[in-house]
């Protein structure tokens, strides 16, 4: 598989995540990709050839080995690292479909058009749910592959001697694994990696709801307070009534004169002025 062109198309998330996600994304790089390509592949590459049975009935090895390795461990990997990070891809996804519908619309409308996403990678609206929703998503993924590594493996860890009993095995027949210690090793070490991605994902998701929050509660108080001052406002007094309200029918406003000065010269004649 190759493996570059993934982590390249990953690496576009950088710029559409909060900092907790971009500490995920380096720890996946780092603690886990790496780790699987550099030496994981390689400790369990011969897991099957070097698996040794004290007997030479043909079958026995191979119904022995597919009993106590189900699945093998580098294959579960590949399958957790690929959905554990599809969710990713999916808000690339979704900005390059805000980014493409920004573009029709200049097209259509010319460069005075209205401007649905004046930053389309801002986490609002549908973004922002489908960010967390690959929060949410990436956390169980990883959980389910933690529960099927323990179920399948007791404790995640491999014993140095197994004892196998199946047909067509003669009788109980005893069988060693290659290399048992560093393949614990490894195990826990990506065990415990894993923990720490499903801590950062949950952290990622209460602060991004925790933000969201505060926001809407902002907005409201900002609400509130302009309601208050349009009240306020609404209930002061008139100019000129002394604080006193007037109702009922012969009420009239009262009528400012401004004195004739030289500042404002009149426009009547002469005679009717001093009348």
């Amino acid at each position: 598989m190759n493996w570059g062109v993934f982590e390249g198309l990953l690496s576009g998330v950088n710029k559409y995540s909060t900092a907790f996600g971009r500490v995920w994304l380096s720890l996946v790089f780092i603690f886990r990709l790496l780790v699987y390509l550099v030496a994981a592949e390689r400790v369990w590459s011969d897991d099957h050839k070097d698996f040794d049975c004290n007997t030479l009935q043909p079958g026995c090895t191979n119904v022995c080995f597919d009993h106590f390795f189900p699945i093998s461990h580098i294959r579960l990997w590949a399958l957790q690292l690929i959905l554990v990070t599809c969710p990713s891809l999916l808000v690339i996804m979704h900005v390059a479909y805000r980014e493409a519908k920004e573009q029709r619309l200049r097209e259509t409308q010319g460069e005075n058009y209205r401007c649905i996403y004046p930053n389309p990678g801002k986490k609002r609206g549908g973004l922002w749910w489908t960010y967390l929703l690959s929060l949410i998503f990436k956390a169980s993924v990883d959980v389910i592959f933690l529960y099927i590594f323990y179920r399948f493996y007791r404790n995640y860890t491999l014993p140095r001697l197994v004892k196998c009993e199946l047909p067509p095995c003669p009788n109980v027949v005893d069988c060693f694994i290659s290399r048992p210690t560093e393949k614990n090793i490894f195990t826990l070490f990506m065990v415990v990696t894993t923990c720490v991605c499903v801590v950062l994902n949950l952290i990622e998701a209460t602060y991004l709801i925790g933000k969201r929050c505060h926001e809407c509660l902002e907005a409201g108080g900002g609400d509130s307070r302009r309601h208050s001052h349009d009240c306020s406002v609404s209930h002061a007094d008139p100019v000129g009534t002394g604080g006193q309200l007037f109702q009922g029918a012969d009420f009239k406003p009262p009528i400012a004169t401004i004195p004739l000065t030289a500042s404002c010269p009149s426009t009547l004649p002469e005679d009717e002025v001093r009348s």
